[in-house]
């Protein structure tokens, strides 16, 4: 990938027979070979340019690691957290409190995808979210046996959701959302794992949803970073299949 930095170079003003006329201001191109930079070396600048995240802010990145399509490059998955830049903004806002007590959820947290065949990075996705706690990302075969597929997790409140993405035009695409668990340190809760079986209308994998009881905590807690003890059950709540035409996990009513 190449990008393009603008210089412009003022040339000195030309003097002849006593008639001063400025020469027009040159532009020149110059080009940055970013083919051969590693995901490391372009993430940062990449990042910061994407969100226009100012010099002195602080805010954390992390990359995954994957092949995520069938090219046999290494791809990655880019989280971004700016916790930081939320705090400011809930600072500045008449209703910090409230925002406080939904634990400041807004666009700040985000992914990126390195697409190790173009050596590129895309333009950021943002997970609206709590800034309090950073995505977590994992990997599953979903479509194929020969890559991985996206799994994210993040927090709203007392309660924490996983989002699929598969990779269509280079660009990670959400197919499926649930929740991991909800009601933490609540009366009422509720908890789910995943398992996969044969697909049902195409060779992507079915997401069979189970039921898992969590055990809540016996102290106070963070509940936008505290991650509760899950038991498993057998317990088949939903059995979702991957829709070709409308693109997404679809279920049959109950």
């Amino acid at each position: 990938m190449m990008k393009k930095l603008i210089f412009c170079f003022a040339l000195a003003l030309l003097y002849s027979c006593g008639d001063a006329k400025p020469k027009e201001t040159e532009i020149k191109e110059v080009e940055e070979d970013t083919s051969k930079q590693t995901v490391e070396e372009m993430a940062r600048r990449h990042i910061e340019g994407k969100l226009s995240i100012p010099a002195t802010e602080k805010y954390t990145y992390k990359i995954y690691k994957e092949h995520l399509d069938d090219d046999g490059k290494i791809d990655a998955i880019i989280t971004v957290n700016r916790m930081e830049f939320a705090m400011d903004e809930a600072s500045k806002s008449k209703n910090t409190a409230k925002l406080a007590e939904i634990g400041f959820m807004g666009n700040f947290n985000y992914i990126f995808l390195f697409d190790g065949g173009l050596n590129m990075i895309s333009p950021q996705i943002a997970i609206p979210s709590s800034p309090m706690a950073e995505l977590v990302v994992s990997f599953e075969n979903i479509q194929s046996e020969k890559f991985k597929d996206i799994l994210v997790d993040f927090r709203i409140k007392n309660a924490s959701y996983k989002d699929y993405y598969v990779i269509s035009n280079h660009i990670p695409r959400r197919v499926f959302q649930w929740k991991n668990f909800d009601g933490l340190t609540s009366n009422t809760s509720e908890a789910y794992y995943f398992e996969y079986g044969d697909g049902t209308m195409t060779e992507m994998k079915d997401i069979l949803v189970k039921k898992a009881i969590l055990k809540q905590p016996t102290k106070e807690v963070d509940v936008s970073t505290y991650e509760p003890e899950l038991t498993k059950t057998d317990e088949l709540v939903f059995r979702f299949f991957y829709h070709p035409k409308e693109g997404k996990y679809m279920t049959m009513k109950k």
